[in-house]
């Protein structure tokens, strides 16, 4: 078997914490592109959204920066599984004492979206945007946060597909509504081991009423 090529390492404790991920990639070019994403997202940088902040380039101008485009090619072409390397952070972070779970935390639930132009993206349609607080065109994703006021862990994410992208529209069954991919989420965050007191939302036009250990869902 062909010895691993040495990946340049991420900067200070992060190379430690990128290692725990080598095993789920498996060219050089997807663990160095793995070890820039992070670093970017931990940098101190007014936005961490854009390739070219992650990359730490200039705006536009900085589009075409081989860096840039390592990223570009990391996120949306490379082969690697995102399923598998997100188990594998949630369970780092069950397995240390200062993050695990308990059952007094608080699961949330959030609906937030982003404006978005055109009709041809995936899962892009008019509805709800919550951090715009109206209507508009963009793309919606249902997120799950596990939080005990002292820690706070993303859980899962899903993207919401309006009903026009399917052939029968609403009444096509494999349709998921927000409730219905909300209540999924947090079921399997459950099953993972994030077990939690109350679940709480903070969706838009829906609404989540809160019980102890329960959540009813209007939308």
């Amino acid at each position: 078997m062909t010895e691993r090529r040495v990946c340049p390492p991420a900067p200070g404790p992060l190379e430690e914490y990128a290692e725990r991920f080598d095993d789920l990639f498996v060219w050089l070019a997807q663990r160095r592109g793995f070890r820039e994403y992070l670093t970017g997202l931990r940098a101190p940088q007014d936005r961490n959204k854009t390739l070219t902040c992650l990359a730490g380039v200039e705006p536009v101008t900085g589009s075409k920066d081989a860096a840039v485009q390592r990223l570009q090619f990391f996120l949306s072409e490379s082969t690697w599984d995102a399923a598998k390397i997100n188990d594998r952070r949630l369970e780092l972070i069950r397995a240390d004492p200062a993050t695990a779970p308990h059952d007094r935390g608080v699961l949330v639930i959030d609906d937030s979206g982003d404006r978005k132009d055109g009709t041809a993206t995936a899962h892009v349609g008019r509805q709800w945007l919550g951090r715009l607080g109206r209507t508009d065109n963009g793309i919606v994703t249902v997120t799950t946060t596990w939080t005990d006021g002292r820690v706070y862990c993303p859980l899962h994410a899903q993207p919401y597909t309006p009903a026009h992208h399917f052939r029968r529209g609403r009444n096509d069954l494999d349709l998921r509504t927000k409730p219905q991919i909300s209540a999924e989420l947090a079921a399997r965050g459950k099953d993972e081991g994030f077990a939690c007191c109350r679940r709480t939302s903070s969706c838009g036009p829906g609404k989540i009423f809160v019980k102890r250990g329960c959540a009813s869902v209007r939308w």
